[in-house]
């Protein structure tokens, strides 16, 4: 069992990688806890035993179930059998139930204790590690969130052997992302040892900006233009795969903006490709559509904004004219 610490002082926990790594929920739950509320997903295939008394709060699936009603429903049905601060939220799930579950855990009682076992490759590396918690609107993904740390994460890896290979190419658009912010050849290591290179990287970014005053926001490198897939809802693409597009798409600006040369975008379409990620845009996606939602991102801040790659790594860059976007977008159409 790999062990990882996400360093935040005060509010420092232990992420648990390895085979088996859900079986350590007990030992995971903070002291004292004497209910806890199971947040989960029908077909997630894992019984959780926290050894207190506990009962499962089912949601939905599908980016419908990332919403305000959905964190109401938990919150009223928390209420209904009498969570209260002193207990806990158990999010046994993918990315979705980790930001719904945080959400609701977050804001109930003005904040209660949550512990997530991460049932996905998305989960283990990204959504389930940093204390981002959020749910969408219409009019973009992750608008209305917050900032709350888990007591613990369980990254069990003998789940990933029946793991989708859509739903793996979801969590691999995130590990290839990660290739970009150290320079590392994840690929080369054993599944565990990558997941928790993966996790020691981010670690070191939330230890350092907790809440994105700055660095933390290069963890969206590739997520601009793959928030703006996602957010039009036309194109059947899973969140790794709108990253791996974005993650071209980003290049390729850079590139336009003489950030980079041709190599290294050609490296970032190795690196997409190698985790069998699409590096194109939908055929039919519509490119006006795209940049008016790219204009929406959070990280704007009144100007266009994106993490690109230049000369010395990855920048936060603003106020990007709007030709050098639709050039950007052509070379990935």
């Amino acid at each position: 069992m790999l062990t990882v610490t996400v360093a935040l002082e005060e509010r420092a926990y232990d992420v648990l990688i390895g085979p088996g790594a859900s079986r350590e929920l007990a030992a995971a739950l903070p002291s004292g806890v004497t209910k806890v509320a199971v947040v989960t997903q029908p077909g997630i295939g894992i019984d959780v035993d926290p050894g207190v008394e506990h009962r499962v709060f089912p949601i939905g699936t599908g980016e419908d179930a990332k919403s305000i009603a959905t964190v109401e429903e938990l919150c009223r049905a928390f209420a209904q059998w009498g969570l209260n601060r002193a207990d806990c939220v158990v999010g046994v799930g993918g990315g979705l139930v980790s930001d719904v579950a945080g959400f609701a855990a977050s804001i109930y009682h003005r904040g209660v204790p949550v512990v997530y076992v991460a049932t996905t490759l998305l989960a283990m590396v990204d959504a389930a590690i940093g204390g981002k918690t959020g749910v969408n609107l219409p009019e973009g993904k992750n608008l209305v969130g917050t900032y709350w740390q888990p007591s613990a994460v369980l990254c069990d890896t003998d789940l990933l052997a029946s793991l989708p290979p859509r739903e793996w190419r979801s969590g691999a658009g995130e590990m290839a992302k990660y290739h970009f912010l150290t320079g590392d050849d994840l690929a080369a290591l054993p599944i565990e040892e990558r997941i928790a290179r993966c996790v020691e990287i981010k670690a070191a970014v939330v230890a350092d900006d907790e809440r994105e005053a700055e660095g933390r926001a290069l963890l969206n490198y590739g997520h601009t233009l793959a928030h703006a897939l996602e957010t039009a809802g036309r194109y059947d693409l899973r969140h790794g795969e709108a990253v791996g597009i974005g993650l071209v798409y980003a290049a390729e600006l850079a590139h336009h903006l003489g950030r980079i040369d041709a190599d290294r975008v050609a490296e970032h379409r190795a690196v997409v490709s190698s985790y069998e990620l699409p590096d194109r845009l939908p055929s039919d996606a519509d490119g006006d559509e795209l940049l008016t939602l790219v204009g929406r991102d959070k990280k704007a801040l009144g100007a266009v904004t994106f993490v690109l790659d230049g000369p010395a790594g990855l920048e936060i860059v603003r106020g990007i004219d709007h030709r050098d976007l639709v050039a950007a977008l052509e070379a990935i159409t």
